[in-house]
């Protein structure tokens, strides 16, 4: 009785014990660290209760451990997935939780109290080696070219005041990995559409816009030194809620960077100086015409967020769009980060985008960069994953190959130690109904 005692002791204790509680040794894999180890052609990882222990070319298999042979395949960190969507949205015609239409609110809306631990998307981008993903409100007329039919974040009210409209919200960056807690960091950047859409919501002009800016970022300052006296009405009038005007603090202190939507040549230059004016931190989104102002970026220290495959001229502010872009960028010396055409259910293309990027000039350590250790600096998690380094989360993927090759497949995922389930809903509904002779579920019967 006392040893079956013990032994049910035993067993609650190890079912008590946290997923991550246990050691892994991936063997005979090609590494690419993304670190400052660089490749390691034939190696052993070992990752520990969540965390990258070793990896080396002479790592020892620790005893005890869970040994996975990766036969000759590739080991990468997990990928990002920048400007995405994922647990903000499941179909975009029925909305999501990335912008918003109220007048009294802009760079307050924080994309972290809309997550769906449970959404159906995440499991297929996890397929395609996506760990993370940095999820980015959306701003008025959807960040990009701003069409007529295009809904105004103020809800199209043409005496509200537009300007708490010039800021769309707040990214957060979030762990694909299940589990009730998609969190990783929050508050990471505040959106701002510049260009065509910038115009529209300030009356029609990208000067209205960048004059509207300034003049909230003055308000901004002028509230934080002197919040007591906002709060007794003895302050001038503001043109933004007390919940923006708090959002943006660290905006103008330099502590939150923003992402500045932008495309043309001209309004990259503009965006630049005016982040040098006001003394911000500024991360570039879209830039197809980047590669023409590539030096100016490079000397100002901005990053950029660039869909790779972006080369058809949709409108006039994208004419000098090119498939060159990213590796043009990366040459130059900017830090680039690369981003799907579709942050939710073509996410897990990611890799194919970089794949493309690397068929167009990139040098493939740059493209493996951008999917990885560049979002993760960019984005401020760095010190945590992006790179395969000892004390980092084991975020880590195992390829059957190269996987910027379509060939290529993840055949093992593991986001903070745990090994992730290799199926999602369109899998299972596959293996559903792939088999039409077999018994169909009761609710087909009749």
């Amino acid at each position: 009785m006392l040893r079956q005692a013990l032994m049910g002791a035993a067993a609650i204790a190890a079912f008590a014990l946290p997923a991550t509680a246990e050691t892994v040794a991936v063997t005979h894999a090609r590494i690419l660290t993304a670190g400052p180890a660089g490749e390691i052609a034939q190696g052993t990882l070992v990752l520990r209760d969540g965390k990258i222990v070793a990896a080396g070319a002479n790592v020892a298999v620790p005893a005890g451990a869970r040994v996975i042979d990766a036969a000759g395949g590739v080991v990468t960190p997990g990928f990002f997935a920048t400007d995405s969507v994922l647990g903000a949205q499941e179909v975009g015609s029925l909305g999501s939780d990335l912008r918003v239409s109220n007048p009294a609110l802009g760079a307050a809306m924080d994309v972290q109290y809309g997550l769906n631990p449970a959404s159906t998307l995440i499991p297929v981008a996890r397929l395609g080696g996506l760990t993370s993903a940095i999820v980015m409100p959306h701003a008025s007329g959807g960040g990009g070219e701003a069409d007529e039919g295009d809904e105004m974040t103020s809800g199209g009210v043409p005496d509200a005041d537009p300007s708490h409209a010039l800021f769309a919200g707040q990214a957060a960056v979030v762990t694909l990995g299940q589990g009730p807690d998609i969190l990783a960091k929050a508050k990471v950047a505040m959106v701002v559409p510049f260009g065509q859409a910038g115009a529209k919501i300030a009356g029609g002009a990208r000067g209205a816009e960048f004059v509207a800016f300034k003049a909230a970022l003055q308000d901004v300052r002028d509230y934080a030194r002197n919040k007591a006296g906002y709060d007794k009405g003895e302050s001038r009038a503001l043109s933004l809620s007390k919940a923006d005007l708090e959002a943006l603090i660290p905006v103008v202190q330099g502590r939150m960077p923003i992402i500045a939507e932008v495309h043309r040549a001209a309004d990259i230059l503009a965006v630049l100086k005016l982040a040098k004016d006001e003394n911000l931190k500024v991360i570039l989104n879209g830039a197809e015409e980047g590669w023409m102002v590539a030096a100016d970026i490079a000397k100002a220290g901005v990053p950029v967020l660039v869909y790779p495959l972006s080369d058809r001229s949709v409108s006039f502010e994208q004419l000098g769009s090119t498939l060159d872009n990213a590796g043009r960028l990366a040459a130059a010396g900017v830090v680039v980060a690369i981003e799907s055409d579709d942050g939710g259910h073509r996410a897990r293309e990611t890799r194919y985008d970089a794949g493309n990027a690397v068929s167009h000039g990139m040098a493939y350590a740059a493209a493996l960069a951008a999917v990885t250790i560049n979002p993760a600096k960019i984005f401020g998690v760095a010190d945590r994953t992006g790179s395969i380094e000892p004390g980092k989360d084991a975020d880590v993927v195992i390829w059957t190959g190269d996987p910027f090759e379509p060939l290529s497949q993840a055949s093992a995922i593991f986001v903070r130690g745990v090994q992730q389930p290799m199926t999602s809903r369109q899998l299972e509904l596959r293996d559903r109904y792939k088999d039409l002779n077999r018994a169909l579920p009761p609710a087909y019967s009749h």
